[in-house]
């Protein structure tokens, strides 16, 4: 069973985070690898391999939590990421952030946008900037 979900895991990391996934794996090799074994086994094994949500949903609920939690720069780096591997478009990506701003307010807001502009930058996509309608 445990070697299961670490298989499941490990492929659904690989699928939703590529590289940027594996690299937060390895980074914690040196010093805490159980919490690496942790994220592949529990978050993605079973977490992310549930029915219910797509994994587009569960980009975006992962990236208004780390919007909300702030102070989360470097995971949602990964997750911003991880949302346009799975499909979500800049454009939704930047919706999704506005939509906090009544919630969590300006600054992490303002966090999260920096973090998506790098992202974005990172590999040169941009967002339409559609503006309020």
């Amino acid at each position: 069973m445990e070697n299961e979900r670490l298989q499941r895991g490990t492929a659904r990391l690989n699928e939703v985070d590529g590289n940027a996934g594996k690299n937060v794996i390895a980074s914690l090799e040196g010093i805490a690898p159980d919490v690496g074994r942790y994220i592949i086994e529990f978050a993605f094994g079973d977490v992310y391999c549930r029915d219910g949500l797509s994994l587009q949903e569960r980009e975006m609920i992962t990236i208004v939590s780390l919007l909300t939690a702030g102070g989360c720069e470097p995971q949602l780096e990964v997750h911003i990421n991880a949302s346009l591997n799975v499909g979500i478009s800049p454009d939704k990506i930047i919706e999704t952030f506005i939509q906090c701003i009544p919630y969590t307010g300006f600054p992490k807001v303002l966090n999260a946008v920096g973090v998506a502009r790098k992202v974005f930058k990172d590999r040169n996509i941009s967002p339409a900037l559609q503006g309020a309608k």
